[in-house]
């Protein structure tokens, strides 16, 4: 009598040597290849690519995958590229449950979109000149997170070879991350149906502390943005003039600034955009700061220059670890990221220009509802203008950051079970700065579904600026990692 294909393995049983020798095959076989074209590929999130559709890289880059996941042949599993009208495209695989019986479902997400260029690139790298070196893959949407669906299918893998029955596993990989995901609300109310009882999600679009154990992402913050612009002239005019007289937009927008932010402190004003954190969260962190350390800060390229044969390095806001993780995690920060109305420098002459605009960034806390926020920006903002000058607010909209749900115990075990046989060190536990809106609207919809948010972004990976890079050797195990937890899921 022929054995089965599949055997029911108690939690744990997967041979993690075995899963991580496959998991490495696979990215030093064809994973690595991959995520290298599709870092040549200039597949901009449509927030930063407003004739995406014409210039078809984001379609390019989800054929690629899609053509390589059909290619595996993995037992079960079902392809499909979903388009709704205007929208842009999602993937959605699905693959069958060998669980007999089996009513779970494992939702797997990453997306295909990448942030712009930037500026400062190494002179041998570049946003789309992919280059492996030294086990890290540089290039312009590596680790955030063009990994996560190779990642995931790999994992799927590593259970198959080793014939580890697993639940039923959905993957769902967008392509408008990096600009809010305002196109994927429509898809997973499209998709309802057939997503499924989920009871674990695997979120591959986070980070990490360090490279040296698995991290488990605990909350998110939300985001708010927008343009602000200042108008005072409707052209510009001589400085020698005019200044004096015509008060300067840039300094009009400096007092709209001040409205919203202390200057000295970095302190957001405004009460509401403030929440108490978790006293779980704050025990997390104060862990963290153990493992950490000065780390937290040191990680950042921080400006430096020669002082009296010694080198100065600027500071951050605080040297306390504790604190440092609290502040990049639950503190409300506003960010400048754009600028638009300023000459460069060397076509600047001595002109008095008729307004200022900036691209602006806030992060908000875990617990604070976005849409109320963007509408209390908008009239702090807009309201009674100084010298009545044209003051607007376009927002971009936003995103309510995500506050992980109680951590069921086998998934606890799963996951320090998964740390100390791929890494040899427990699994650490981190809040992130950034935010990814898709976290909150899962957690709404599967409010009992576990959450395993990870990633590889870990020191100096440096999403969205430059010298992007993905740590190779800590996605081999990650992706491992992965396998582990699904196996053990009950």
């Amino acid at each position: 009598m022929n054995a089965p294909l599949h055997r029911e393995l108690p939690p744990g049983l997967l041979d993690a040597t075995a899963a991580l020798a496959h998991t490495t095959a696979k990215w030093d076989g064809d994973i690595v290849k991959q995520i290298t074209e599709y870092i040549a590929i200039p597949a901009k999130s449509p927030g930063f690519d407003k004739e995406w559709a014409q210039h078809g890289y984001i379609d390019t880059v989800m054929r690629n995958a899609a053509a390589w996941v059909e290619a595996q042949k993995v037992e079960g599993l079902t392809l499909e590229v979903v388009r709704l009208p205007g929208r842009t495209p999602v993937l959605f695989f699905e693959i069958a449950a060998t669980r007999p019986a089996s009513a779970q479902t494992v939702l797997m997400y990453g997306h295909l979109d990448k942030q712009p260029e930037f500026t400062g690139w190494r002179g041998d790298l570049g946003p789309w000149t992919p280059k492996y070196e030294d086990g890290k893959l540089y290039g312009r949407g590596s680790a955030d997170d063009g990994y996560a669906v190779y990642a995931s299918i790999a994992a799927v893998q590593a259970l198959k070879a080793q014939k580890v029955a697993h639940p039923r596993i959905v993957g769902l990989i967008e392509t408008c991350e990096e600009s809010g995901s305002y196109d994927l609300l429509p898809y997973v109310d499209a998709l309802r149906g057939r997503l499924g009882d989920v009871s674990l999600v695997i979120c591959l679009d986070s980070g990490a502390g360090n490279y040296d154990q698995l991290w488990l992402t605990t909350s998110l913050r939300g985001m708010a943005s927008g343009t602000l612009k200042v108008e005072i002239l409707t052209e510009g005019v001589h400085s020698g003039d005019a200044s004096g007289l015509v008060p300067s937009s840039f300094r009009i927008m400096r007092q709209v600034l001040d409205r919203l932010e202390d200057s000295k402190s970095g302190r957001l004003l405004p009460a509401s955009f403030h929440c108490e954190v978790p006293a779980e969260r704050v025990a997390q962190a104060r862990a963290t700061a153990k493992i950490l350390g000065d780390e937290v800060y040191k990680r950042f390229p921080w400006a430096h220059y020669d002082c009296g044969g010694s080198t100065a390095f600027a500071l951050p806001t605080t040297t306390d670890p504790l604190q440092a993780l609290i502040n990049r995690t639950w503190t409300p920060t506003l960010s400048v990221t754009g600028a638009e109305g300023f000459p460069a420098l060397q076509d600047a002459g001595n002109v008095l220009r008729p307004y200022t605009a900036f691209k602006l960034s806030l992060r908000l806390p875990p617990l604070v509802d976005a849409g109320q926020a963007v509408q209390e920006l908008k009239a702090l903002l807009e309201d009674n203008a100084p010298y009545q000058a044209k003051v607007t607010f376009e927002s971009n909209g936003g995103a309510t950051g995500w506050n992980a749900p109680a951590t069921a115990p086998w998934f606890e075990h799963a996951l320090d079970h998964a740390s100390q046989a791929h890494f040899g060190a427990p699994c650490g536990y981190i809040g992130q700065g950034g935010t990814i809106p898709l976290m909150n609207m899962l957690s709404t919809g599967f409010p009992k579904a576990q959450m395993m948010v990870c990633g590889v972004l870990g020191p100096k990976s440096n999403a969205h600026g430059p010298n992007e890079f993905l740590h190779v050797p800590y996605a081999k195990k990650l992706t491992a990692a992965v396998a582990e937890v699904i196996a053990q899921l009950p």
